[in-house]
């Protein structure tokens, strides 16, 4: 098939506006260098900044003068996570070494060493989180256990009245006689031959390189010959405070998310095994109950952070999942540089600070925008945290491993107003209709979509159907769906599976099927009579202005049969977007995926909404059987099947579709004895197959287009006054005879497509073979199978009774039932009431001429009903060049569909 185009690059994923500027990025303000060595963490309190790095030691910065106060040490290990308690102006501390170190911010001395259990065998201590409320730490260890330790009724440390630290011009703390610890089974052992068992006051002579003893109020010299002050005291994790196995791989973060007075507090805590779990630990019992497990397939967890409600999950592949924990669902997923770790996070208001691998840094908006990005470091990013300076600025302070600590001036993003008690009534008495923001990202997703020419009808294209599949999963995941994509068989295009999870709640819920297809079909590029009118063509990455006349305002002129603009570049011009799929079939997918977006981020999915997209439909849906049966387990259950594949039946006036003609697509061939011979010497001396073709296809219709196929029309239901009723209407709305459409779309025909003959195809040659297409489209309550049979025997007969010498071949190349929807049935009852809602107007009840195979298909796997939803115009020119769909139509689309699922929900 010939292509007049370019095949394009494939677009970059992300939904997320590029709206950053070197203007808009923060300022370096100060910079502190770490004497070779990566900072692996970072905490903050009025006065200082703790850095913990890869060299085993804390180092403390003055915020207000940007110098190091002093060095905390004692870890042996790298130090992996730091947590401030400001109720209490304690830093923990979490090492490699398998210790927790407690800190007063005040003195900067060692309040307490914390062992966990197992010691040693909890490996490294990844990360903390400190509850308040509970006076309690939590540890996430490398064993994959989740460990707890309770201060209550802990012994308190006592203080020095100076402040000290751990630097070669300090003193040792105070020693107090008072205190107590663990007796380490290695440190504190007394030698074998004396089988005594271990306490604190044996002394084994332990060996250089060793653990160093933990004898309390007593320092040990580092290696520059600097007395390391030791805790004041010495606790141990008890075994009744370890959940194992908390995760299947090990723990890597962990934040804080909320508390109440009943249910005590919340913890999240992010893994390797692919999972955020969200734990509750009440008051009376500190032991954490697993609440919810959110469950990923990007990597690693290797970030948290948490703002109300929300909890942002940094995974290994550069995603960021965006969780809401109310509903306990997945609501967005953030692409931030596929492939690049994310090691960090940050907040600050709505703004989301995320540090990668490659050094840098960017910013995300409310509206997971992207409104900075610049390299932070030269290496890796490993740390960060937002802070306020002295002056009452904020900073975002980071870490790396190229030796350096950076402070960027980070200003909070602007407060929205605050709605008017007039405005939030109107917003939950209307709460399907959709926000500017997901209108921005339909449009902004529609344009990349567009962009990729899936032409599954040309196998030159195969590449662009399967990329196309693999961008709408990612595009489908962003918005808050868990995907997959399912093969249909060696050649044929993937389906793309996608389910939007609705609230986890006591209440059923209802699980809705969106059949939709990818694939388009062919666009030739010819520039028409009005490619040069001044029409200014929007930029197809920002969003479009709204339209200025009506929706009914007519296409431009294509009488040359070509494109105004290039097809697979989304244009707008006057309130409406050009371009191949716009209406069939790429726009009302995007439309119904972000009005099951918006519904998540607004907390009112209450059904489970399952995108099936296969990428054959517009070349016979091949495959997509066989792979629906084999996955049916995976797609699940299903209550209805929604379609948005079909337009008005005008301009003006919303519809929804209850009907569709099947087809039968057929093959003839007429092959004679003789190869290809020329008229001027075999004329009128050979049967001649292209004689036996036509005469053949004239017996199939009489001259009113009446089929002659004995018994075609005996099955056909016929025309109730209720129908009539309804085609009069249609009649005066359309200003179309009432005959003309009930033979659209009620009543059966047959079509002869096309006659091919074999040979050069000139005036003197009698070919030796003639094919020949022709289809059948079949009505309620007609049999597939039926009419197959009928059609070919007809069609034997007919050619025997012309006693020719030639053969006849006849093939069955495509089928698909006849759909007929329930116009009673509540599904439709309600999508009616969500058009009426939306547009003002009660739609008009159509059907269509044309045929989708997969709808009675579906309806027969799943044994629920379908109904169908058509978004675009009648002059939407879906499959003919200028393709478009209104502005106005996506957009009401899109709240058709939020106000439908709404219904549905309330209905259970």
């Amino acid at each position: 098939m010939n292509q007049n185009f370019t095949s394009p690059i494939i677009p970059h994923p992300s939904l997320s506006r590029e709206l950053q500027s070197e203007s808009g990025n923060p300022v370096l303000v100060h910079s502190l260098h770490e004497a070779k060595s990566s900072v692996l963490s970072l905490a903050a309190t009025d006065e200082y900044i703790f850095s913990g790095n890869q060299n085993e030691e804390i180092s403390v910065w003055n915020k207000t003068t940007f110098q190091l106060k002093c060095t905390l040490r004692g870890h042996t290990g790298s130090v992996l996570d730091l947590e401030y308690a400001p109720d209490k102006n304690w830093l923990f501390s979490s090492s490699g070494d398998s210790t927790i170190r407690v800190w007063s911010t005040e003195t900067l001395e060692p309040l307490y060493l914390i062992d966990p259990y197992l010691e040693t065998g909890a490996g490294d201590l990844f990360s903390l989180t400190w509850s308040s409320t509970l006076q309690t730490i939590y540890v996430g260890c490398q064993n994959t256990s989740l460990q707890w330790f309770s201060f209550k009724g802990a012994p308190p440390p006592t203080l020095s009245s100076n402040p000290t630290c751990s630097t070669p011009s300090s003193s040792p703390p105070t020693i107090s006689p008072s205190v107590s610890r663990k007796a380490h089974k290695f440190f504190d052992s007394y030698p074998q031959y004396e089988r005594r068992a271990a306490d604190i006051h044996a002394n084994n002579g332990v060996q250089s390189g060793s653990r160093t003893p933990r004898i309390p109020g007593r320092g040990s010299p580092d290696s520059t010959g600097s007395v390391i002050p030791h805790p004041k005291e010495f606790v141990a994790i008890p075994p009744e405070n370890v959940i194992d196995s908390a995760h299947y791989g090990y723990i890597y973060c962990m934040t804080y998310l909320r508390e109440g007075d009943k249910t005590g507090v919340q913890i999240a805590t992010g893994s390797g095994d692919e999972t955020v779990k969200v734990w509750s630990c009440k008051p009376d019992n500190l032991v954490p109950e697993l609440v919810h497990e959110f469950s990923f397939s990007h990597g690693a967890v290797l970030a948290l952070v948490a703002k109300g409600d929300t909890i942002y999950a940094g995974c290994q592949d550069g995603y960021v999942k965006v969780l809401d924990l109310e509903t306990k669902t997945l609501v967005r997923t953030i692409i931030v540089q596929e492939g690049v770790d994310i090691l960090a996070m940050s907040r600050l208001g709505s703004d989301l600070y995320t540090c990668s691998a490659n050094g840098w840094i960017k910013r995300w908006s409310s509206a997971f925008d992207c409104t900075a990005s610049w390299k932070a470091h030269d290496g890796i990013s490993l740390s960060s945290l937002v802070t306020k300076r002295s002056s009452g600025e904020f900073c975002l302070v980071t870490g790396g491993n190229d030796d350096h600590i950076n402070v960027w001036d980070v200003k909070p993003p602007k407060v929205r107003v605050r709605p008017t008690e007039d405005e939030e009534e109107n917003k939950c008495a209307h709460s399907c209709i959709g926000t500017g923001t997901f209108h921005d990202t339909m449009i902004y997703a529609l344009s990349k979509f567009i962009t990729i020419p899936s032409i599954s009808s040309d196998p030159a294209h195969r590449e662009d159907c399967r990329q196309s599949a693999i961008w709408l999963r990612k595009c489908l995941g962003q918005l808050g769906a868990h995907t997959h994509l399912l093969p249909t068989g060696e050649g044929n295009n993937p389906i793309v599976l996608a389910t939007f999870k609705g609230s986890i709640n006591e209440k059923p819920k209802r699980r809705i099927l969106f059949y939709g297809h990818y694939d388009v079909i062919s666009a030739p590029f010819t520039p028409s009579n009005n490619a040069n009118q001044n029409t200014s063509p929007a930029s197809p990455t920002a969003p479009f202005d709204m339209p200025t006349t009506s929706a009914a305002t007519p296409a431009l002129s294509t009488s040359s049969g070509g494109w105004t603009s290039d097809a697979f570049t989304l244009t707008g011009r006057n309130g409406y977007l050009y371009g191949r799929g716009a209406t069939d079939n790429k726009g009302p997918i995007i439309a119904v995926a972000c009005a099951a977006a918006d519904l998540l981020s607004r907390r009112a999915l209450e059904v489970d909404l399952v995108f099936l997209v296969e990428g054959e439909e517009e070349f016979g849906s091949t495959g997509f059987e066989d792979s629906v049966e084999k996955h049916k387990d995976l797609i699940g259950d299903i209550d209805a099947i929604l379609v948005s594949n079909s337009t008005w039946i005008g301009d003006d006036r919303p519809c929804i579709t209850y009907g569709l003609r099947g087809v039968i697509r057929c093959g003839l061939q007429i092959v004679g004895p003789h190869p290809d011979l020329h008229s001027g010497v075999e004329g009128g001396a050979v049967a001649e197959p292209m004689m036996d073709m036509v005469k053949l296809l004239a017996t199939l219709t009489e001259g009113d287009r009446t089929v002659r196929i004995p018994g075609f029309y005996d099955a056909v239901r016929p025309q109730t006054d209720k129908e009539k009723e309804s085609y009069k209407l249609l009649s005066e709305v359309t200003q179309r005879p009432a005959s003309l459409l009930s033979s659209r779309w009620r009543e059966p025909s047959l079509t002869v497509h096309n006659v091919e003959i074999s040979g050069p195809k000139n005036a003197t040659v009698i070919p030796a073979c003639v094919k020949a297409q022709i289809s059948i489209r079949i009505v309620p309550d007609q049999d597939l199978d039926t009419i197959v049979k009928a059609l070919q025997e007809y069609l034997q007969s007919s050619f025997d009774s012309q006693d020719s010498p030639n053969s006849l071949k006849f093939q069955v190349e495509h089928t698909a039932d006849w759909w007929l929807g329930d116009l009673e049935d509540h599904w439709f009852k309600s999508l009616e009431s969500a058009v009426q809602e939306e547009w003002g107007v009660a739609p008009l009840q159509i059907r269509e001429g044309g045929s989708i195979p997969s709808v009675p298909y579906l309806e027969k796997v799943f044994k629920c009903h379908a109904l169908h939803l058509p978004m675009g115009q009648s002059s939407d020119q879906a499959h003919l060049p200028d393709e478009r769909i209104s502005l106005v139509n996506l957009q009401k689309g899109k709240a058709v569909v939020e106000r439908f699922l709404v219904k549905v929900a309330q209905e259970v």
